[in-house]
C-alpha cells in the first residue's frame, strides 16, 4: 500500500528531477499546474531537488529557454533548437529527466539522458489522435501513430494520467506505459472556500445559475459550445470563463474573467460556481474539473478522453452527444441539484487526492532510478535517431 506522504529528510542532498515541457504559458494550463503542484510537493514532502525548463524568458521557478511564440496558441513557444535544449538540460545535471511535450523537447531530453547515463521519463500530456482530427486531415494520423511509438518506445517510463491515455498507447505497441493520474490537493480545493461574495464581485446576482469553465481559450476547449448552451437555456442561468487565450466564449449570458495565477482565489471561484462545465474532447485527464469536484462543485465534463476517468454519472456527469443542446439537456438535469451534490462531489475528487497520486510518483522515480535503462540492448543509434 501506497502511503499518503513521504517523510522529508533533513539536512540530506537528494536526487535532481528535472521537468521539461513547451506547454507552459502566462495563461497558464493543466500541465503547468501539475508540475507545480508536483514542486511543492516534492519541496515538502522528500528532500528530492527540482528544476523545471520552459520555452520563453527565466522565471522565478523557471528556466528559460529562447523559442519563438505559437500563433494562436494562448501563449505557447515552441523550441525549435534539439541540441540546445539538450546543453541546457546538461547544464543542470539531473539525475531524472520527465518530458512534457512530445517534441522536441522530448528528442532532447532522450538525448541528454544518454550523455548523462539516467533515467528519462515521458508524461502523455497531449492528445495528438484528437488534435489531428481538428487541424489536420485524418489520412497523417498512422504517421503520427508511428512517430509517436518511434518516440516514446526510446523513454524508460511512459506515464498517462488516465485509462483512456494508456489504451491510446498501448494500442500503437507501447509496452512501457504506466498508469499515473494526476492528482489534486483537497486541502486546498475545498467545500469551504465557497464565499457568497464573489458572485456580487464578478457581477451575479444571488439568483443566478453559476456554470464555470476555468482553464485556456483553446479550440479544442468547444467554448462555443458552452456559450450556445447558456443562450439556448436562458435565465437564470450564466456562464462566467476564467483564462484566457484566443477563443473566449462570447454572449450576453457570458462574463470573462481574467486567468487566475493564485490557486486559493481559483479555489474560492470553484466553490462558488454552482456546476463546472467542460465541453473540451482532447482532454488526457482532467484537472480542472477534478479541482472543482474537490471544491464541492458538481461537474459535467464531454465524455470522450481522459475525462471518462472522472465520470460517476452522479456528481461528475459525461455528454455524450457533440453540440449544444445535449449541454444544454444535461445542464438543465443537473443544475437543480447542485447543492445536493456537494457531498458526492467532495468524495469523487477525493479518490484522486494529491498525497496518494505524488506518493505513488515518487516511488516510481525512484525504482526508476534503481532499475536497468529500458531498451539498454539497442545501440545508441537506433535508440535515439530522430
Amino acid at each position: 500500500m501506497i502511503e499518503s506522504a513521504v517523510a522529508k529528510p533533513s539536512g540530506l542532498r537528494g536526487p535532481h528531477l528535472l521537468d521539461i515541457t513547451m506547454f507552459w504559458s502566462p495563461s497558464g494550463g493543466g500541465v503547468a499546474r501539475y508540475i507545480r503542484s508536483k514542486r511543492a510537493w516534492l519541496h515538502t514532502h522528500s528532500n528530492w531537488r527540482h528544476t523545471i525548463i520552459t520555452p520563453g524568458l527565466p522565471t522565478a521557478e523557471t528556466s528559460g529557454f529562447n523559442a519563438p511564440a505559437l500563433p494562436l496558441s494562448g501563449g505557447y513557444r515552441f523550441p525549435l533548437r534539439r541540441n540546445a535544449a539538450t546543453r541546457a538540460i546538461m547544464q543542470e545535471e539531473p539525475d531524472l529527466i520527465e518530458a512534457g511535450d512530445p517534441y522536441r523537447f522530448a528528442w532532447a531530453a532522450l538525448d541528454a539522458g544518454q550523455q548523462l547515463g539516467i533515467p528519462v521519463a515521458a508524461f502523455y500530456h497531449s492528445n495528438l489522435d484528437a488534435l489531428i482530427d481538428h487541424k489536420i486531415t485524418r489520412a497523417v494520423r498512422p504517421a503520427v501513430r508511428r512517430y509517436l511509438h518511434h518516440l516514446y518506445s526510446q523513454y524508460d517510463t511512459v506515464f498517462a494520467a488516465s485509462h483512456w491515455s494508456v489504451d491510446t498507447l498501448r494500442n500503437i505497441g507501447l509496452s512501457n506505459v504506466v498508469l499515473q493520474p494526476l492528482g489534486v490537493d483537497c486541502e486546498l480545493f475545498h467545500p469551504r472556500r465557497r464565499d457568497e461574495q464573489w458572485r456580487a464581485e464578478v457581477g451575479f446576482k444571488d439568483s443566478d445559475v453559476v456554470l464555470l469553465y476555468a482553464g485556456r481559450f483553446a479550440p479544442e476547449k468547444n467554448l462555443d459550445q458552452l456559450a450556445a448552451a447558456v443562450a439556448q437555456l436562458g435565465a437564470p442561468y450564466v456562464l462566467a470563463a476564467i483564462g484566457d487565450g484566443p477563443r473566449p466564449p462570447s454572449g450576453t449570458r457570458v462574463r470573462i474573467l481574467p486567468y487566475q495565477a493564485q490557486s486559493l482565489q481559483l479555489a474560492r471561484a470553484l466553490a462558488s460556481a454552482d456546476v463546472f462545465v467542460h465541453a473540451g474532447d482532447q482532454e488526457t485527464f482532467g484537472l480542472a474539473p477534478l479541482e472543482a469536484l474537490a471544491c464541492g462543485t458538481p461537474a459535467i465534463v464531454r465524455a470522450r478522453g481522459g475525462l471518462r476517468d472522472l465520470i460517476d454519472g452522479h456528481a461528475a456527469v459525461g455528454v455524450e452527444r457533440d453540440g449544444c443542446n445535449a449541454f444544454a439537456e444535461t445542464i438543465r438535469e443537473v443544475a437543480p441539484h447542485a447543492l445536493t451534490l456537494r457531498d458526492a462531489a467532495r468524495r469523487r475528487a477525493c479518490e484522486f487526492d494529491a498525497d496518494r497520486a505524488f506518493s505513488q510518483l515518487l516511488h516510481r522515480y525512484t525504482a526508476m532510478r534503481c532499475a536497468p535503462r529500458f531498451g539498454a540492448a539497442e545501440t545508441n543509434e537506433q535508440r535515439y535517431a530522430a
